[in-house]
């Protein structure tokens, strides 16, 4: 929720009281140099310790409410048929309209038994956009990804409101290619996270609906972020200015054949689910939960994991919750975007976005410009970010890299956690960085994994930037704690 004070200023309110904290530390320049060394230019291979704010994912990492964490305490522990599991069911039925339930122990998990059941060598899945673990089940599959965004998906200074949205033109052009038998389902994200966490609209998820339907061509959506998606539609799309959050998810639920999604984010526990109304799509799924996950009553999460998690769907849907992670971010955006910083706009959800692309122009792709720019930033502010960038993908079957559509140093902003004071001096340091910006130069491997390379691969500085940006810093701010 954002309030405008007397001023004309615009700010997010927080809507809540802090009753518990966990202490932080800023700790001086040069030991965050050589934090950064020690775990190899890898933002992933930090230690929390030397973390002041810590954006690389709001997966898991968002402030839970205290009825979640008072329903924890009510766990039924049972493996099979656990009351805690009815409970969860109940609020997928009543948020979602769902009949269908099956647990998983996080996203990535639900995908991996969407791949396994419906996707076979030789397949395309169109998306809206792809996530890095779900493009890698897909591939391992035998299948291949396709990408059918809009023009204005990739447009970093933009006022679209819905990038997100998916190309309606060029996914009648793929079915027509490849024919609907080659396409196993076409899968919409909400939102968008590789660029920039831009919502779609109903109408377009509509408009996607009404081609695929008659074709017999399944609809899933990854709602793992579906409050804030509503909370874009409500603020963004005509004629639902006066609808509420869940009335919203519902329509969007009705649309779609089937949906997973990590409980991670809007829900704020952690957790994950693939739900359905299709007793044909649910029973192909059923038989390998035990195999891959766990029984079906608790899918690899504790039954305390359940708990909050159902919690948490009902509570998502309230206009202040679904609102507060999206209202925190274009603050945020909003106070970059002024001190001259380049950022992805409009202001999605998930995270605030700097365009790394802009930042370090001076950089090609092989240097991995997002990645290095996230060295930078911690070494410059103690703050973990996360690339999303040519870092993220992986080598083509030659072994070169493939320079990602865009490069992002993604800024998350888990629910609940930070202040206002944290976005002031993310802002302060940040600007400090983009008037350094051409200190900062490349990064390389020096030690890559096969697959998702970025979560562990081991990098270094093209030069000796790292050492010469902190003195610099140290110049202006002395220790900076």
């Amino acid at each position: 929720m954002s309030i405008r004070l007397s001023d004309g200023t615009e700010i997010p309110i927080e809507m809540h009281k802090i009753r518990i904290v966990q202490k932080v530390r800023l700790i001086p320049v040069r030991e965050r140099l050589q934090a950064m060394e020690a775990a190899s230019y890898n933002t992933y291979l930090l230690r929390s310790r030397n973390v002041f704010l810590d954006m690389l994912t709001d997966s898991g990492t968002n402030a839970m409410s205290d009825n979640q964490q008072a329903a924890m305490l009510q766990a039924d522990d049972a493996y099979a048929g656990g009351e805690s599991f009815y409970k969860l069911a109940d609020a997928v039925k009543e948020i979602f309209g769902y009949e269908y339930l099956l647990p998983a122990h996080q996203g990535r998990a639900a995908e991996h038994l969407l791949a396994k059941t419906f996707v076979k060598p030789g397949m395309y899945v169109p998306m809206n956009y792809h996530f890095t673990t779900t493009k890698a089940h897909f591939n391992l599959m035998g299948a291949t990804v396709l990408e059918l965004f809009t023009p204005e998906a990739l447009n970093t200074q933009s006022t679209c409101p819905f990038k997100g949205n998916m190309d309606l033109g060029r996914l009648k052009a793929a079915i027509d290619k490849h024919g609907a038998d080659k396409i196993p389902f076409v899968r919409m994200e909400a939102t968008t996270n590789l660029i920039g966490g831009q919502p779609f609209s109903l109408a377009n998820l509509r408009e996607v609906k009404e081609l695929i339907a008659p074709l017999n061509i399944p609809l899933v959506l990854d709602a793992s972020l579906i409050s804030e998606n509503a909370y874009f539609i409500r603020q963004r799309e005509s004629g639902y200015a006066d609808s509420s959050i869940r009335e919203i998810i519902l329509e969007i639920m009705g649309l779609a054949d089937i949906c997973y999604m990590s409980g991670r984010k809007s829900c704020m526990a952690r957790g994950g689910l693939i739900a359905t109304n299709r007793k044909d799509l649910f029973e192909a799924i059923r038989p390998w939960l035990p195999v891959y996950e766990g029984f079906f009553t608790y899918g690899g999460m504790s039954s305390k994991e359940i708990e909050a998690m159902a919690v948490g769907m009902r509570e998502m849907t309230e206009l202040e919750i679904a609102g507060s992670g999206a209202d925190a971010i274009k603050y945020f955006v909003g106070r970059l975007g002024e001190n001259g910083v380049p950022v992805v706009t409009p202001p999605g959800g998930l995270a605030c976005h700097l365009d790394a692309g802009r930042f370090v122009s001076h950089l090609q792709p092989t240097d991995y410009p997002a990645g290095a720019l996230a060295a930078a930033v911690y070494i410059a502010a103690g703050i973990r970010g996360m690339e999303r960038g040519t870092l993220s993908m992986d080598r083509d079957e030659q072994g070169n890299d493939v320079p990602s559509d865009m490069e992002l140093l993604r800024l998350a902003v888990p629910r609940r956690v930070f202040t206002m004071s944290h976005f002031q001096y993310a802002t302060d340091r940040l600007k400090w960085l983009h008037e350094h910006r051409e200190m900062i130069g490349g990064i390389e491997f020096y030690d890559e994994p096969p697959v998702l390379r970025f979560f562990g691969g081991l990098l270094k500085p093209k030069g000796n930037w790292g050492a010469a940006l902190a003195e610099a810093f140290e110049k202006d701010f002395g220790s900076d704690c």
